[in-house]
């Protein structure tokens, strides 16, 4: 019997194979369950075929310091990481590709969102917290703060007054520092190098990592770049800035290859600018849950073409190129 074809993988077999990838990667696997493991992959092609998928794709985890496998793990997000490789093997290889683009510790955090995917969600104090496309957060509530670990994407958040006397402070942990709400509403996007905060009510204190930082407080209609050894300084906020959690990209005057590379984090695969019509401009609003009807509409406002080398890779470039 031949395996299935590459886009028919079973559910439930993925999520089988999936279950076998992390109980083996854990440091309580037995040798029984090996054998168990390997009796299951030779009783139908799709669980060998399912498995072989489950060991490209999870190669994502190999990123995991030793001993984070399946035991040291919390329940919840046990689960969650099953489901999120289960997924993957379900939607390859497109899957193949995300997981090439994301790190491991992404598709074990808390809440995450794949590339094109917004999510709206109200956290246990009434915070109202919105995930941009492919952005990754952890969520850490206790009797002291209210902590969100921003570790990949953007999010927006209008804060809730804490129940809890004396009310408990809420900060947004990222790689370059910690961001303190003061009762207010904003965005925060991670960069490679830096956070960009914009702040829309309220107020925001910056305060980076690096020890004798100085910190900055933003205020409503304030943004600022905050990196390890530095806040600010602050600058206007970008008019539409927010505009992505209403679903659309608001642009005005922008540069060909700052709004390509905007619109491809809102679709999975490869979309790219040619130098040649780089510096062209582009305003506008644009719909992003249809990213392929707003790249084919580009030649009908810019002196530009679109080649489809693949579903998942495109380039703009110039006419006739």
């Amino acid at each position: 019997m031949s395996a299935a074809p590459l886009d028919a993988l079973d559910e439930a077999v993925a999520l089988r194979a999936a279950e076998w990838f992390f109980l083996l990667q854990s440091a309580d696997a037995t040798e029984a369950d090996r054998q168990r493991c390997a009796r299951w992959r030779a009783a139908h092609p799709s669980h060998a075929q399912a498995w072989e998928r489950a060991q490209r794709v999870g190669q994502a985890f190999a990123q995991l310091p030793p001993g984070i496998a399946l035991p040291v793990l919390g329940r919840a997000r046990r689960r969650a990481a099953v489901r999120a490789l289960a997924l993957l093997l379900v939607a390859a290889p497109t899957g193949w590709l995300a997981v090439r683009q994301t790190p491991a510790r992404d598709w074990l955090a808390d809440r995450r969102t794949a590339t094109g995917e917004r999510q709206a969600l109200a956290l246990a104090d009434g915070t109202q917290l919105q995930l941009d496309t492919a952005s990754a957060v952890d969520i850490e509530f206790d009797s002291a703060q209210r902590l969100i670990h921003l570790r990949s994407g953007a999010i927006h958040i209008q804060t809730a007054p804490d129940a809890q006397v004396p009310p408990r402070p809420l900060r947004v942990a990222t790689a370059q520092g910690t961001l303190q709400a003061l009762g207010t509403r904003f965005t925060v996007r991670q960069e490679v190098d830096h956070v960009l905060v914009a702040v829309f009510e309220g107020a925001v204190q910056a305060r980076p990592a690096a020890p004798g930082a100085g910190a900055l407080v933003l205020q409503a209609g304030q943004q600022a770049r905050i990196t390890r050894g530095q806040a600010g300084p602050p600058a206007p906020v970008e008019p539409q800035a927010d505009s992505w959690t209403r679903g659309v990209l608001h642009v005005r005057d922008m540069p060909l290859r700052d709004f390509v590379a905007e619109l491809g984090r809102y679709r999975p695969g490869v979309l790219r600018c040619d130098p040649a019509v780089a510096g062209l401009r582009i305003s506008g609003v644009f719909q992003l849950r249809d990213t392929t009807a707003v790249i084919d509409s580009l030649p009908q406002a810019l002196p530009v073409a679109v080649a489809y080398r693949s579903r998942y890779w495109v380039v703009v470039t110039a006419p006739d190129s």
